[in-house]
């Protein structure tokens, strides 16, 4: 039914509100948990001491540090050899020393090798600007170096020789079609290994390299990119990734021995580690365990033999297979990595660091090979270091600040040097008297303190954000109750134009400006300033509605106070159990047993009655639906699963109509897939051919949703969309998605009819008007399962914990070239397919409950931020890797999926449109014959 303009204008003014206030919330979390470390300014501090005359850091990408260090492969994996990296085992034993380096979210190369680098933290956003440029100048080992001479990746060298001095950081990449996933990644390792080797042989011949070369503080830098691809198209637990890790040593061995023929001094230092490791379905981005530990292994000039220990250290269930619990193991921070670089050869502290010389603490023996003078000095130097990176913070805090509160573990006597400057002298005392490993102790204290300071100051701010974020999610929720439930007499012409009380206005006016103002001294970011607009605006709203009204009472009637205050418990338990199911699958798997088998059984009895057989299917599909949640969320490869889904797909279009092309086009789509798989487990390739068919399936299928509709009935409409995106999911499909999908949209249709068959009568609504009496408390239910479809259909084969758990293996067959964002596009085009049903069912649910158009979904709408502001409390940057990890990608992901929902319903209504001749027969759905006539 079509409404008036003037009667449609008021809800199209609400979603867009909505919807921009949720897509600049998102922004909330950055803001407040995760803004740039980076400022300019401060002084460099310079090591006093070198080492080593030159320094090779390689970086295996996306290795994970177990499958290193474990003495066992041929148990993690069948068919290799027990030994995958038997030279960085025998430099652990005989020449070097070794540990954990831990990463931080998120775990991709972009900050992990700024970590690595440049010793800092990259804010999270920085990973979605690109991998190429920098976002802000940042500084590096590399900048610090005389030259460094990398190669490898053009996704990570660029933003290391753009950053730094110029012609200070020479890079030699190749070719972004190198980087394809169907082929054997390992020659992208020995290209690097023979650039190596080709700029050795130049520099015979060319005296201005070879004195480069020959200089102090020179750096290589090998970046070996083979393990990422190879993890990403065979996983980890693959004898691929296994043989790569072997390529990856044999290179190690290789290059040790080429500088060590070329300059023949013994004066190199070999680094070698891992940007992030690799999860066993293949990804990385987030938090998970294996992700975040990675290898360190260091030798050479200037590193400490290993250190056996008397007592063997604890094994737990990680470590259990290692060999090495006999020799000291000493685990590090990502960052502090820069630093013991910096320290090998002897190069300025990168300014931006906050990382910690692992060698500074007297009572655990790190990386260097040195007296505790020469560590005292080190230790000093990495102090000050970070104190100057404190004292130009803490500066621009108190010229922006009002009524700052300085650091109070930190003096700040001394204005014109460094804070701690009274400190600063008396270590500088003890060392000079020799007493150095007092000295180190209190130097490990004081850089302790200093890193809490600038953790200070770089959350100084965030309890301005929680309370804007508070009242703002809290105002928006109020703002849609008002709007929902608005007495008639409001009417649609008066929604969100209420009459505003001059004295309410000025007030509101008042304390925007107030805010405003103070943003404006204190320079804060101009997000600030857009933050504080919304609680404001929504809660002047609120306070100008409920006076015209003059008795907010009159908005709940007496009567209905219990069944209201009912309502909000069960919502609130709702939302709180779907919070939790983001932490445990099988909550989902819960929640479809019970609305498939307890809610029946809250029915009218004359309902139950004449509805049997619709009944016993919504139970069956629902409970079919929730053995999803509890499958594994890394299954292997099987073609298998997806013929079944076919059969699936066959069977429903047989039952209804019929569409044998839909059909034809999931056949092909199968038999296609089906030679693309072969051909890429073979390692043959993705035949040109394979992927030319498949690309052009993907875009034929989705033609029919496109074709005019105009004398379709609605289940004719329901079921185009539903076989339009089966080849799509076919394709791209690993194992039991398909099968997924064609459940999910089968519960969905089920759900349209039991709704309406369950739906007490009641007065029918006034079109009239926005809500005069149409919405009812029994909405709120409709609206929770909404809700829960919108999620369910995001995680039904994924893993709540976060985004990067979708592998990426079907995404191979039709890309096959390393592309990040046409990958990530279809990832994403794979995930949503499932709400293009969503979403046609849910328009014509709205319609067959009489409802005006968009109002279920604000009811979801305003329910939703209940969540949402749930996870952005639990946000963190501390705790395990785990923790930080799921908690910005639980935020990010219910932010998003909110604002998605929008989309659901205006791509409903799109879908579903005025379907000429359908009423009629949808109008029977609700009765046991329609469904035995469409089953016949």
């Amino acid at each position: 039914m079509t409404q008036p303009q003037h009667q449609v204008w008021p809800v199209v003014r609400l979603l867009t509100l909505g919807i921009l206030f949720h897509l600049t919330y998102i922004g909330t979390v950055f803001d407040c948990y995760f803004t740039s470390p980076v400022v300019h300014g401060m002084r460099p501090y310079v090591f006093p001491i070198r080492p080593a005359r030159r320094l090779v850091l390689i970086v295996g990408d996306g290795l994970r540090a177990d499958f290193v260090f474990s003495a066992n492969a041929t148990s993690i994996v069948p068919g290799v050899p027990e030994l995958v990296a038997p030279y960085l085992r025998n430099v652990i034993e005989e020449r070097g020393a070794w540990g954990i380096s831990h990463t931080r979210v998120p775990t991709e190369s972009r900050p992990g090798h700024v970590a690595l680098i440049g010793g800092m933290y990259e804010d999270v956003s920085a990973v979605t600007k690109g991998w190429k440029t920098n976002p802000v100048d940042f500084d590096s080992v590399f900048n610090r170096s005389s030259y460094t001479f990398s190669f490898g990746s053009p996704d990570i060298l660029p933003m290391f020789e753009r950053g730094a001095v110029p012609g200070r950081v020479k890079a030699w990449t190749y070719n972004e079609e190198d980087e394809d996933f169907t082929k054997d990644a390992t020659e992208l390792d020995i290209w690097v290994y023979h650039r190596l080797e080709e700029l050795l042989r130049n520099a015979t011949t060319d005296s201005v390299l070879n004195a480069q070369l020959h200089g102090e503080k020179v750096v290589f830098f090998l970046h070996l990119l083979g393990l990422d691809t190879t993890g990403h198209a065979y996983r980890p637990h693959s004898k691929e990734y296994m043989e790569n890790i072997i390529v990856v040593d044999s290179i190690v061995r290789k290059t040790e021995k080429l500088l060590a023929d070329f300059y023949g001094d013994g004066e190199t230092s070999f680094v070698f580690t891992a940007d992030h490791g690799m999860s066993r379905i293949g990804n990385h981005g987030d938090g998970d365990p294996d992700n975040t530990r990675t290898p360190l292994i260091a030798w050479g000039s200037g590193i400490r033999k290993p250190i056996h220990l008397q007592i063997p250290e604890p094994t737990d269930e990680y470590n259990a297979t290692w060999p090495f619990q006999h020799l000291l193991r000493r685990d590090v921070e990502q960052a502090d990595v820069a630093a013991l670089m910096s320290a090998l050869i002897g190069a300025a502290y990168p300014v931006n660091s906050v990382g910690v010389l692992p060698d500074i603490d007297p009572s655990e023996p790190g990386y260097l090979d040195l007296g505790a003078a020469e560590l005292a000095q080190a230790g000093l130097v990495n102090a000050m270091a970070i104190l100057e990176h404190y004292r130009v913070k803490h500066e621009l805090k108190v010229q922006h600040a009002l009524h700052y509160t300085p650091f109070p573990e930190i003096d700040h006597l001394d204005p014109s040097g460094l804070p701690a400057s009274s400190q600063l002298r008396a270590i500088e005392n003890d060392i000079s008297s020799r007493q150095y490993d007092l000295a180190r102790m209190k130097l490990i204290a004081l850089i302790k303190t200093a890193l809490r300071g600038l953790r200070y100051l770089e959350t100084y701010d965030r309890t301005v954000i929680q309370v804007l974020v508070a009242f703002a999610y809290t105002g928006w929720i109020a703002f849609c109750a008002i709007a929902l439930l608005a007495p008639s007499k409001l009417g649609s012409e008066q929604m969100l134009s209420v009459s505003h009380s001059p004295v309410m206005s000025a007030a509101f006016t008042t304390l925007l400006s107030v805010l405003w103002a103070t943003f404006a001294l204190q320079h804060s970011p101009i997000t600030f300033y857009v933050y504080a607009a919304f609680p404001v605006y929504f809660w002047h709203e609120v306070f100008c509605t409920l006076w015209q009204s003059r008795r907010p009472t009159s908005l709940i009637t007496a009567r209905s106070a219990v069944k209201i205050g009912a309502t909000v418990l069960s919502a609130a338990m709702a939302l709180q159990g779907m919070v939790s199911a983001y932490g445990a699958r099988e909550i989902w798997s819960i929640g479809f047993a019970i609305i498939g088998v307890v809610w029946p059984f809250t029915w009218r009895s004359e309902v139950r009655s004449t509805n049997k057989l619709l009944r016993a299917c919504w139970t069956f599909w629902c409970l079919t639906t929730a053995v999803f949640p509890l499958l594994s969320v890394a299954p292997a490869e099987d073609l298998s699963m997806m013929f079944v889904s076919l059969r699936i797909f066959g069977i429903v279009s047989d039952i209804f109509c019929s569409m044998w092309g839909g059909i034809f086009l999931i056949i092909l789509a199968s038999i296609v897939t089906f030679w693309s798989v072969r051909s890429l487990q073979a390692k043959k390739g993705l035949p040109l051919l394979s992927q030319v068919l498949g690309w052009v399936i993907f875009f034929s299928a989705l033609i029919p949703p496109l074709l005019p509709f105009d004398h379709a009935s609605t289940d004719l409409r329901l079921l185009s969309y539903f076989l339009t995106f089966g080849p799509c999911f076919i394709i791209l499909s690993i194992c039991a998605e398909g099968l997924f999908y064609a459940t999910y949209c089968i519960t969905l249709w089920l759900w349209v009819r039991v709704e309406a068959a369950a739906r007490a009568p009641g007065p029918k609504p006034n079109q009239s008007g926005w809500n005069p009496g149409g919405l009812r408390t029994e909405d709120v239910r409709i609206a929770l399962f909404f809700l829960f479809f919108v999620q369910v259909g995001f995680f039904g084969t994924g893993n709540v914990a976060s985004v990067s758990s979708f592998y990426l293996e079907p995404v191979y067959r039709l890309v096959p070239v390393f592309n990040p964002f046409l990958m990530a596009a279809l990832l994403v085009f794979k995930m949503l397919s499932p709400y293009v049903m969503l979403s046609a069912c849910f328009a014509v649910l709205n319609r067959r409950l009489n409802m005006p158009p968009f109002a279920l979904f604000l009811v979801a709408l305003a329910l939703t931020d209940g969540m949402t502001v749930t996870f952005f409390f639990k946000v963190t940057d501390t705790g395990s890797w785990l923790e930080i990890g799921q908690s910005i990608s639980h935020f990010c992901i219910t932010s998003l999926l909110l604002v998605f929902s929008a989309g659901i319903a205006a791509l409903g209504e799109r879908l579903i449109g005025d379907a000429h001749g359908a009423k009629s027969k949808d109008n029977r759905y609700s009765s046991d014959a329609y469904m035995t006539a469409n089953m016949e």
